[in-house]
């Protein structure tokens, strides 16, 4: 058994460092959100059972945290989005596959370059970080705002979210990862829209396709995964899985989706889908309808039990214009059906969501 530090240091080059130290000294470690009041940071540690804290007035001990196994090398928190983040345990080795599968994917004829961006709390933050200490990319360090900057400065890779994307020129970095939310439909040709989770370190499927080495199944409609990347076990719980058709253990995702041909569909998380009038609605797949609407900025659905329809779908909107209850309809039953109309639309002034993009679809039923 060893320590479990917590590096509560900002992005940049210090941590860097502090990586590279950790993984010399093969210590686990887990990175703290620096964006937290001190309340929910002690919440944080205690989910992770750090044993001791890094930051930039030194290093202190935790009594009540609680020793990994030797063979971990990260702790990460899942993201939250649908509930209270798990704690997630990945050795080394998971971590080193995940870093050099990204690399041999995404090099042209030198090693990339990457502009870290991203909160390293969060595995798409994080793995930037990785490719780097545990394989032969080169990190740019300038402000984490700087995404055009950098690219001027010779970076040739960065991982963004979808609002990131939307507010950045990237047209001059070799290869955009786009992770988080759904991405849009239209996307120039150097981005490639990525799904990964905390539990398969990182994204694994790049433009609908797994990497090199990751296998898919659909299992009753539930995409199933194995990976040289995948994380070991929950900090309070073993890791769940399945055997497959062939005897082979998969771990069960949570997303519902389609595998055809070798290429991955997915459709969101199962424990989201609607049921409505007998039908399923996937959230998902009505907020990528909804958002092409001009005048809509964001939007969300969620849903109520209802004694009529079993659930009655809900719309929160953020808009720039106002009655849009006929168009978001009547453009809801075109693209999908009459089941996928709104019984209620709610116009926002924000939708929550996570610091990687995603949906706090816990949050949407009493937001008005």
């Amino acid at each position: 058994m060893q320590s479990l530090l917590a590096l509560d240091l900002p992005l940049g080059p210090a941590l860097e460092i502090a990586l590279r130290d950790c993984a010399e000294r093969r210590e686990a470690f887990c990175v703290l959100d620096q964006r937290l009041s001190p309340r929910r940071r002690e919440e944080e540690l205690s989910l992770l059972g750090a044993t001791s804290v890094l930051d930039e007035n030194g290093r202190y001990e935790r009594p009540e945290g609680r020793a990994v196994d030797d063979e971990i090398g990260l702790v990460m928190l899942t993201s939250g989005s649908s509930g209270e983040p798990k704690a997630a345990e990945l050795t080394w080795e998971a971590l080193t596959a995940s870093a050099e599968l990204t690399q041999a994917t995404l090099r042209s004829e030198t090693p990339p370059v990457w502009f870290p961006c991203l909160p390293a709390n969060h595995i798409g933050g994080l793995a930037v970080l990785l490719r780097a200490v545990l394989s032969d990319a080169t990190l740019l360090w300038t402000g984490a705002d700087d995404v055009e900057r950098a690219s001027r400065e010779g970076a040739t890779h960065v991982s963004l979210v979808r609002t990131q994307l939307a507010r950045f020129d990237v047209s001059s970095y070799y290869r955009v990862l786009l992770g988080g939310a759904r991405p849009p439909k239209q996307l120039p040709a150097n981005v490639i829209p990525t799904w990964g989770m905390t539990e398969t370190g990182s994204g694994v499927v790049y433009g609908g396709l797994p990497l090199p080495g990751v296998e898919f199944m659909a299992r009753e409609g539930e995409l199933c995964v194995r990976t040289p990347t995948l994380f070991r076990s929950y900090r309070n719980a073993p890791r769940p899985q399945v055997v497959g058709p062939e005897g082979l253990n998969w771990f069960p995702t949570g997303d519902a989706g389609e595998v055809t041909d070798g290429r991955v569909r997915v459709r969101g998380r199962i424990g989201f889908v609607i049921n409505t009038g007998g039908e399923k609605l996937w959230p998902e797949d009505l907020e990528a309808v909804l958002s092409s609407l001009a005048g809509i900025t964001d939007v969300a659905i969620t849903a109520v039990d209802d004694p009529e329809w079993g659930q009655r779908v809900i719309a929160l909107v953020v808009a720039d214009v106002k009655n849009l209850d006929d168009k978001i309809r009547a453009t809801a039953s075109d693209r999908l059906g009459p089941w996928a109309k709104p019984k209620e639309i709610r116009y926002v002034v924000a939708i929550p969501r996570t610091t990687n993009g995603k949906i706090r679809r816990s949050e949407l039923v009493n937001l008005h």
